[in-house]
């Protein structure tokens, strides 16, 4: 069966993300996807302090929710990574969790289906939906999109829940996910993976 894992990076457990998660998460179980949602917005997670360790041991020397939720990254056929907007960007414990997790993991996620949602009261989210989906398309992960940008509007849950095209667009994103992780398993099967080239490392210096 597929699996998706869903990231719910807000500080409120039942908030205005939580809401468009859940959304998502009702569709992949109609389409017999299996889910489960982490919530790590109210975590102590510090951002990474280029120690390098990561590149010896294949995980991150801070011992914290990166390291315990990077298996079920590994395991998961799909992505999706939820934030309220903060000053026109991810909050800040959602962007250090990503930086670690996606860093200090070895493993290969290229061909995993990654997705970005966002929530915001009014602006901002465009901003925001852009800067997570920069860690889907530089680890070879196909982006799902859908019927408009990946965000809802609200300034609480009940205000989420009026979102009536904001919770539709969450329904199209997550069947349009469905469908590319079904379309890839099938086509790996078939063909195989695309080849991944990386040898090539260029660095802007003289040598000495």
């Amino acid at each position: 069966m597929a699996k998706v894992l869903l990231i719910n990076g807000s500080p409120h457990k039942d908030g205005c993300t939580a809401e468009a998660l859940k959304e998502m998460a009702s569709v992949f179980e109609k389409e017999g996807v299996e889910t489960e949602t982490v919530w790590i917005g109210n975590k102590n997670i510090r951002g990474c302090v280029a120690c390098g360790s990561c590149g010896k041991t294949g995980r991150c020397v801070t011992d914290d929710a990166v390291n315990e939720i990077a298996p079920k990254f590994e395991s998961a056929d799909g992505l999706v990574v939820g934030s309220p907007v903060y000053y026109g960007s991810p909050n800040g414990t959602l962007l250090s969790f990503l930086d670690r997790l996606f860093y200090s993991t070895p493993f290969s996620k290229h061909m995993k289906v990654g997705a970005a949602v966002v929530s915001c009261r009014r602006g901002g989210s465009t901003a925001s939906f852009d800067v997570l989906n920069k860690y889907f398309t530089i680890s070879g992960m196909p982006v799902a999109s859908s019927t408009y940008w990946n965000q809802v509007h609200g300034f609480t849950a009940e205000d989420v829940r009026k979102d009536e095209e904001g919770l539709q667009t969450m329904r199209n994103l997550a069947r349009n996910m469905t469908f590319m992780i079904k379309a890839i398993s099938d086509a790996k099967e078939k063909y195989g993976l695309p080849e991944v080239e990386r040898e090539a490392f260029t660095c802007f210096h003289d040598g000495k």
